[in-house]
């Protein structure tokens, strides 16, 4: 994982009120709750006292408490109460549990992956494409694969004629024009051009343009849209689970129509068909060795495969960057 990131790791709807949720992201357990005011709390799994699973407790109004001895904690993983010393007893400050950085947006929460006082304002989403009008359908789906390769895939225009050769792949264009790509800070914006193999030399990468209703986009560490049309998007967060394990959550986005339950029954649909083109990389993506990508991995990449490589050069240069602050 990239230290010092913003990742995407759970739909805001997951944690309701009077709820405590209990996941596993960047190979940590964590315990996600609100307080009375609604605001999202994020600690880590386990109790200093004995070592319970906190998730496994119940919600006391701002606070959580161990299921094991009743030990509460608010949101910052203070502790509030000790009750085996008795409630006029001053809290134990010793149990305190370690708590993460967390915020809400476009009904997802994000988790910060590093030092709280490194963290920054802005968090990795579309907000220049994915208008207000747009309506989605959400549906999620575990895949035993790490996230780099999870991603890479999002990005490849050499595997679609072979895995989706019946879906959006149709028309074995296996000749890989380009793809023409731009890279904007730490986002990754990709056409592909294939055509048809007629014995003609594939078109460079230099003589061929964004196309600006058709593309991919990745932003860094772990969100994709595919920009299908101007008022068709599907976006992917690909919340790491640990080094073998990818939760995607996957949205149907669209505002085609005038009325807004048109837009939402087309995205509900619509998201079924994502389920299929998805399941195709699934099976393909989790044989992948070794399961994690690196810059140097040992693979005879293909000149189509330049967006990978970038992919790979960005993350690398910012692993490097993280671990050397």
């Amino acid at each position: 994982m990239i230290k010092n990131q913003w990742y995407a790791i759970l739909p805001s709807k997951e944690v309701k009120k009077d709820k405590i949720v209990g996941v596993r992201r960047l190979g940590l357990n964590l315990c996600l709750f609100r307080n009375d005011e609604g605001t999202i709390g994020c600690l880590i799994d386990k109790c200093t006292h004995r070592g319970a699973a906190i998730s496994k407790g119940e919600h006391k109004g701002n606070c959580v408490a161990c299921p094991f001895h009743g030990i509460r904690f608010d949101k910052d993983g203070k502790t509030v109460l000790v009750p085996a010393n008795g409630r006029i007893a001053e809290p134990e400050q010793r149990f305190n549990v370690k708590s993460y950085l967390v915020k809400e947006a476009h009904g997802m929460i994000y988790f910060w992956n590093g030092d709280k006082e490194k963290a920054t304002e802005k968090l990795p989403f579309f907000d220049d494409q994915i208008t207000d009008d747009m309506v989605y359908s959400e549906m999620s789906d575990l895949w035993h694969a790490h996230y780099s390769r999870c991603i890479e895939n999002q990005l490849d225009v050499v595997h679609i004629p072979f895995v989706h050769y019946n879906t959006i792949g149709r028309g074995n264009k296996t000749v890989v024009n380009g793809p023409a790509m731009e890279v904007m800070g730490h986002t990754i914006l990709v056409s592909g051009n294939n055509s048809v193999d007629q014995g003609q030399a594939p078109i460079k990468a230099n003589e061929l343009k964004i196309n600006p209703h058709l593309n991919l986009k990745f932003i860094f560490p772990n969100v994709w849209q595919n920009y299908i049309a101007d008022d068709l998007r599907v976006v992917i967060f690909f919340a790491p689970v640990d080094d073998e394990n990818t939760m995607f959550y996957i949205r149907f986005y669209t505002n085609k129509f005038k009325m807004k339950f048109l837009n939402q029954t087309m995205a509900y649909f619509g998201k079924f068909a994502n389920r299929v083109i998805e399941r195709q990389d699934k099976v393909v993506v989790e044989t992948q060795l070794p399961k994690a990508s690196s810059l140097l991995g040992g693979e005879n990449l293909l000149r189509g495969d330049s967006p990978i490589m970038t992919y790979r050069k960005i993350r690398d240069t910012l692993q490097k960057e993280s671990e050397s602050s």
